[in-house]
């Protein structure tokens, strides 16, 4: 068994060395606002699991700990805790790398009260991704349930924020993901590397958990529009020495091009390489079906009817099983294994040579090199696969104000437009505000209602413009009824602006106020005339059986020769 094992190894160390590629380490930002001899902004690489705050920031204070400082131990057996009193930052804790798993650190830190992780590099080199164990030495339980962020910094740094807090001096740090994803429209893209063996250990199951619990979000998003989403499976190939192997015939098809590891890691037993690649190219070719008939979102129910169904513990991990969970979706068959093609003959397959030409970092994405891995708009996601932490990094990939409800939901982000309207105007009586909660904060923008626009800074002023203006709220202008007659400062023959109607005076917005023509000696002033004021307007009469003519302000006998005849 360890000789076939050794040479497992060896023959997947030269597949690997036969691709050249780049892996690129995913970042964020920290700004230090304190002590002044460590102000300014640094990176930092972002952790391959718990849960990074995509879209968001996060504040606190560093504690450097006095003991346990590779944190390779409970911080309870030390008598030390990083859980902040009411009304204080959280704490972020800074350990040293080495002697144990980064997870391992990352756990007994959050088990201590800490609102986030930073772990000092213990040598001068660029940052790197700190990845979960090996699957012999995955511990899933406590993997699954790190929810902290954590973070990679320098050598320097760590040894600068040692100094300072040895000193004496407060570290104050800001954990700023807003830009780690690329946020430039309303619609997101994203790819889901995955594999259909489940009998790789904690990662396999917690993919095919991701699956299960994430189908719903994501095919939502997927049926409305919100995201283009494609599946991808990583494949390598036989080096020409070893494609007649008893190995790489066991590992691969279409002769040594497309090669998977045996899923036990023992040539003897159970299902091989080659199956799993057959069943990736089914998965594959069942998405690509899908597709072309409108329905690219029934994917997820293959492949979470499928780990039901045809599990490789029950031996089903067969093509009769998977092609009966393909009948009961109604996919056509027959095409899909037109897809799958001869997995014996000497030639390419044109699916599989895609997908690795696609595993190839271009641009600013790197190569795919870890199972699963989420690529979001061309970047790399780091963190824990699990639905809630996935669903906030894709929300962080819509350009603000265009997200989707689902990405606007309480347990997704809060709501800056609960407290204080978020700082925006608001028109209380007509309930209407240019606060607009989006993943990222908020935004102060003049709201359009019922097809009106409304125009201002967002933040003092926000006035109704256009034609219909007057029906929503008056156009934010003064309007009163009294004595039976109603009068309004909005006009409909102004697109937009407030002004006191005839017979009253004010800012049109507040107030306007009755003018009292009479007292004023503004109408009603010839000798024979009889001033009686009313509510925006007056009375006007005149004695000795005169009429009175308004547009004159004069009295006139009923009877004009010439003008009546």
């Amino acid at each position: 068994m360890r000789e076939k094992l050794g040479f497992l190894v060896c023959v997947w160390f030269l597949l690997c060395r036969s691709c050249s590629g780049r892996f690129v380490v995913e970042k964020n930002s920290l700004k230090l606002t304190s002590p002044e001899s460590l102000k300014g902004v640094y990176e930092c690489a972002i952790g391959n699991f718990g849960v990074p705050q995509y879209g968001g920031t996060l504040v606190g204070t560093v504690v450097y700990p006095k003991a346990n400082q590779k944190a390779c131990k409970g911080f309870d057996e030390v008598d030390i805790s990083f859980k902040s009193r009411p009304g204080g930052l959280p704490t972020f804790v800074l350990a040293d790398r080495g002697d144990c798993y980064f997870t391992l650190k990352a756990w007994n830190a959050q088990k201590g009260g800490a609102a986030a992780i930073l772990v000092a590099d213990d040598k001068d080199e660029p940052l790197i991704t700190m990845d979960t164990p090996e699957e012999e030495n995955a511990d899933a339980t406590y993997l699954q349930n790190i929810t902290i962020p954590s973070a990679l910094i320098s050598k320097a740094l760590g040894d600068s924020i040692k100094k300072a807090l040895s000193d004496g001096g407060m570290v104050n740090m800001n954990l700023d993901w807003t830009e780690s994803l690329p946020h430039p429209d309303e619609r997101v893209e994203y790819e889901f590397w995955t594999n259909s063996n489940d009998e790789c250990g904690p990662k396999c199951d917690s993919q095919i958990e991701f699956v299960k619990s994430f189908k719903g979000a994501a095919q939502i998003l997927e049926q409305k529009g919100y995201t283009q989403f494609t599946p991808h499976y990583i494949t390598w190939y036989c080096p020409e020495a070893f494609i007649l192997s008893k190995q790489c015939k066991s590992q691969c098809i279409n002769h040594g091009r497309y090669c998977a590891p045996d899923p036990e890691q023992d040539f003897s037993k159970g299902y091989d390489g080659k199956d799993v690649v057959v069943q990736n190219l089914r998965q594959a070719c069942f998405y690509k079906v899908a597709s072309e008939s409108k329905k690219p979102w029934l994917w997820w129910d293959y492949v979470t009817d499928f780990s039901i169904r045809c599990p490789m513990k029950d031996k089903k991990y067969t093509k009769e099983c998977a092609d009966q969970v393909i009948q009961s979706l109604g996919v056509d068959l027959k095409k899909i294994d037109k897809c799958i093609g001869d997995t014996e003959a000497d030639v390419e397959n044109e699916v599989l040579k895609a997908e690795q030409d696609t595993q190839i970092g271009k641009g600013s994405r790197g190569d795919v090199t870890i199972l699963p891995t989420l690529i979001i708009n061309n970047r790399q996601y780091r963190g824990k696969l699990d639905k809630g932490a996935v669903l906030k990094a894709i929300c962080a990939g819509f350009e603000e104000t265009t997200e989707p409800a689902i990405c606007l939901s309480g347990d997704v982000e809060t709501n800056e437009c609960l407290e204080n309207n978020g700082g925006c105007w608001q028109d209380k009586a007509a309930n209407l505000t240019a606060c607009k909660d989006t993943f990222r904060g908020r935004v102060c923008e003049c709201p359009v209602v019922q097809g009106v626009k409304f125009v201002g800074d967002g933040y003092t002023r926000c006035e109704a413009s256009g034609s219909l203006r007057c029906e929503i709220n008056n156009g934010g202008c003064w309007k009163k009824t009294q004595d039976g007659r109603t009068f309004s400062a909005c006009a409909e023959d102004h697109l937009q602006g407030c002004k006191c109607p005839p017979g009253f005076k004010g800012d049109g917005v507040n107030s306007c106020e009755d003018v009292d023509e009479c007292k004023d000696k503004l109408a009603c002033q010839c000798p024979e005339c009889k001033c009686k004021n009313t509510w925006g307007s007056y009375d006007c009469s005149c004695g000795g059986g005169l009429l009175y003519m308004r547009e004159h302000d004069t009295c006139i006998s009923e009877y004009f020769p010439g003008v009546f005849e």
